[in-house]
């Protein structure tokens, strides 16, 4: 199985949900699930699956999850696949879902079972036809490029007022931008949070100059602890967490030194700790989702080495997930923020040129984020590598990422 996570935001860049957009089979190696074999355990709600096992807080910290449901699934009994609050979820249809009293019925159940609803890939000119379907729906999903947003916005606020109507297919931050201010959209999917940096010559600010600093001094092959003790002791966020975390992990040791923490915690955790944290500091302007994009990134692809037979090569990949979106956190250009930051020549030209030897795991890493599980597909096939391998390793990092932050603030 494979699995990802898109996120939704507001008005504000503001994450409020994420989709969950899975596929049972890898179709190059089951062709026949292109045809009628597809409804072979159609019953079973991959979503479901997906949000009964991790839980909603380790998938999306308790925001809402939409989860896609076809016209066979949405018959079977999906209390038995999913035993979590009925109100976290969205249940996601398509057009296939006709307007008949067969499904008019099922969703009104659903409704009333505490679900909220939502659809997408309807067509302008199936508006009125699917009105008994929009009059249930909690969410709207549209193409904003297929659409005149000012006609449809008087339409669905007369019609269906109490539908939200979710921008999908944004693309570029120009295209957020547009669309915010008009104000008809409630919620927005799409990679325009994500896109690189073009312009150059922007300042970076003092203070991520110090981080860049530090980020060069801890992935020096051999990096003095007191050194990277005494700059982090010039950052009051990092001082507290580097102190707070290590008197968790060392109970009643009472540490009160950044030196002391340093050298308790040896120069390959420390040098873990301070990538981390370093990025959330970077990110600190930038919309919460890309500290988390760049972590589940790092781990992620940490976790795809030993898949690649880079067992040992597995600390520079968690760096190349790290920083590939170092031109977002820096407000520079890829190129120009790698000339601040050390990083060895691999994770410079996969990043630049997307060539070299981590080449494929990067590949392998965006494809599965943006949920192209036909290139996934391609490219498993191609390595040789199984399904549930990926899967695994995916979602270890949400964990790990749910643990490295959410972990630290349940614990207090």
């Amino acid at each position: 199985m494979l699995g990802t996570l898109i996120p939704l935001f507001d008005n504000n860049m503001e994450v409020k949900a994420y989709s969950i957009f899975a596929q049972k089979n890898n179709t190059f190696l089951n062709p026949n699930m292109l045809g009628t074999a597809w409804l072979d355990g159609v019953g079973n709600v991959l979503g479901l699956d997906i949000v009964e096992s991790m839980g909603v807080s380790t998938l999306a910290n308790d925001k809402l999850v939409f989860i896609e449901i076809n016209n066979v699934s949405i018959f079977t009994d999906l209390n038995s696949q999913y035993s979590g609050a009925h109100d976290k979820l969205v249940l996601l249809v398509d057009p296939a879902v006709a307007p008949t009293d067969m499904y008019v019925n099922r969703l009104k159940e659903l409704r009333e079972d505490g679900y909220h609803l939502a659809i997408r890939k309807l067509a302008v000119k199936q508006f009125e036809e699917y009105r008994p379907i929009l009059a249930l729906m909690d969410y709207i999903l549209l193409d904003h490029k297929k659409i005149d947003i000012s006609k449809a916005k008087i339409y669905f606020s007369k019609v269906y007022p109490n539908a939200q109507l979710v921008a999908v297919n944004v693309n570029s931050q120009e295209d957020y931008d547009m669309l915010t201010s008009d104000g008809a959209y409630k919620l927005y999917e799409g990679g325009f949070f994500r896109i690189p940096v073009v312009k150059e010559g922007n300042e970076v600010s003092p203070m991520k100059v110090t981080y860049v600093e530090l980020l060069n001094l801890v992935n020096d092959p051999d990096f003095d602890l007191d050194k990277a003790a005494d700059i982090i002791g010039h950052d009051t966020a990092l001082v507290i967490s580097l102190l707070g975390m290590v008197n968790r992990m060392t109970v009643n040791s009472g540490i009160s030194t950044v030196r002391h923490a340093a050298a308790m915690l040896g120069q390959k955790e420390l040098k873990r700790w301070i990538n981390t944290a370093v990025t959330r500091e970077l990110c600190s302007d930038k919309p919460s989702e890309i500290t988390r994009l760049s972590l589940i990134r790092a781990r992620f692809a940490e976790n795809l080495a030993a898949e690649f037979d880079m067992a040992q090569a597995s600390s520079e990949l968690f760096l190349m997930g790290l920083f590939s979106v170092l031109d977002v956190m820096l407000d520079k250009t890829m190129a120009e923020a790698l000339e601040m930051v050390k990083v060895t020549k691999d994770i410079s030209a996969v990043l630049l040129n997307d060539s070299g030897k981590f080449a494929p795991v990067y590949d392998l890493m965006i494809a599965y984020e943006n949920a192209n599980w036909q290139e996934v597909s391609r490219q498993l096939i191609l390595v040789g590598i199984d399904d549930s391998k990926v899967y695994d390793a995916y979602t270890d990092s949400l964990r790990w990422f749910r643990d490295l932050f959410y972990g630290e603030e349940e614990s207090k």
